[in-house]
């Protein structure tokens, strides 16, 4: 599994011969590309209707959408996206089979909303859990299965459900504080989910969520938790093995 971060909340993951785009928006500080730029993904993932979340994703509609019903029929009106799992989206707690890649929607704790001149109903926020496996109560040491929190706080979903049963080897932590959770929460998180490695993730985008990412650092170490963090330049790749 190949795990590229495009800066803010913007990652495009492989799985096998599957390309997953999850929250396209390039008008950040940490990257050099553009939409264009980009190979076209085979699925788009929008964990919110955020602008700073959304706000690419009609340079995608070629892709497959997931998303939560609501989001999707925004985003097929918005953005002129035809296909979406299942026809109608998914929702928390639910499980998709993308290509490769098996996704699973998970709560965030997070506002969403969008507004292009009234407000639009786009249903919870959410994160993802995405996997080469199809997760089963029977845990298997061989899958690689990556987090993406999306736009959440510190919630106990991450000890009590995600941890146990989902079992990510990787999770990519909103840390940037304000809007999010910052370096603390983001550090007790890292260490509920047991995982092996962190990336922060939304961070100096804008001035509010602007930090030094050392502090997420010293927080991970200070609760203990065996995750290695990754501060990943802009349009890094990580392989995940």
């Amino acid at each position: 599994m190949e795990l590229t971060w495009h800066g803010h909340s913007t990652w495009h993951v492989t799985v096998g011969d599957t390309s997953l785009l999850v929250d396209p928006f390039f008008d950040n500080p940490k990257t050099s590309k553009e939409p264009s730029d980009l190979d076209s993904p085979d699925y788009v993932l929008l964990t919110h209707g955020h602008a700073d979340h959304i706000g690419h994703a009609g340079e995608f509609s070629d892709a497959t959408l997931v998303a939560t019903p609501e989001l999707v029929g925004f985003a097929q009106d918005e953005f002129g996206f035809e296909d979406a799992v299942g026809g109608m989206g998914m929702n928390i707690g639910g499980t998709v089979e993308c290509g490769d890649a098996f996704v699973t929607m998970v709560r965030a704790d997070h506002t969403n909303g969008v507004n292009t001149g009234y407000e639009y109903d786009v249903g919870m926020p959410t994160g993802y859990v995405i996997s080469d496996t199809k997760p089963t109560q029977v845990s298997d040491e061989e899958s690689l299965t990556f987090y993406h929190a999306g736009d959440t706080a510190l919630m106990t979903e991450m000890r009590d459900v995600i941890a146990p049963f989902l079992e990510p080897d990787a999770a990519a932590l909103p840390v940037g504080d304000h809007f999010t959770m910052g370096p603390w929460q983001a550090a007790v998180a890292a260490d509920w989910l047991g995982v092996d490695h962190a990336f922060p993730m939304h961070y100096d985008t804008f001035p509010p969520i602007e930090i030094d990412t050392d502090d997420f650092v010293r927080e991970v170490e200070a609760t203990g938790a065996s995750a290695e963090v990754h501060v990943l330049d802009g349009d890094e790749t990580f392989a995940l093995e």
